[in-house]
């Protein structure tokens, strides 16, 4: 008996190429999570303790977002590759006050004038919920 030779199907060659993709990206989503924790490594301490709460509860409530950093500072992406939240310390620009800020693609709209930043000197636990609350409507979900 001749062997026959064993050839992936059409579909099965598009489902090998689709995991080969995902794995890329899961490859690099953690790549850009590691640059953001070594950002983050970089800042004083007090600043390292707020930006390690903001990534903690921008991961928890918005996990869709991809960690990475943006000019330098810690930075979360939606699945287009815009920012939608950032994280930049005090010392970055030698400023008073670190912030967190949410860029366009944050669905933070109110009418015609919103705010798009705020200051941050430390993160209580009522500030804490805030930011919890503001990254949940950036994303557009509910409470």
């Amino acid at each position: 008996m001749a062997q026959q030779e064993k050839t992936l199907s059409a579909a099965e060659k598009k489902a090998v190429r689709d995991r080969a993709r995902e794995l890329k990206a899961s490859q690099q989503k953690e790549k850009l999570e590691q640059a953001l924790l070594a950002a983050i490594e970089e800042m004083p301490a007090a600043e390292q303790k707020i930006a390690r709460k903001v990534h903690e509860i921008v991961t928890r409530v918005a996990p869709q977002l991809t960690a990475k950093t943006w000019y330098g500072m810690p930075a979360y992406a939606n699945e287009n590759g815009k920012v939608v939240v950032y994280f930049q310390g005090a010392s970055k620009f030698d400023a008073r006050y670190s912030t967190i800020g949410f860029d366009e693609a944050a669905e933070l709209d109110e009418g015609s004038m919103w705010p798009t930043s705020w200051a941050l000197t430390k993160l209580s636990a009522a500030d804490a919920e805030k930011v919890e609350e503001l990254v949940r409507r950036a994303v557009g979900t509910s409470s």
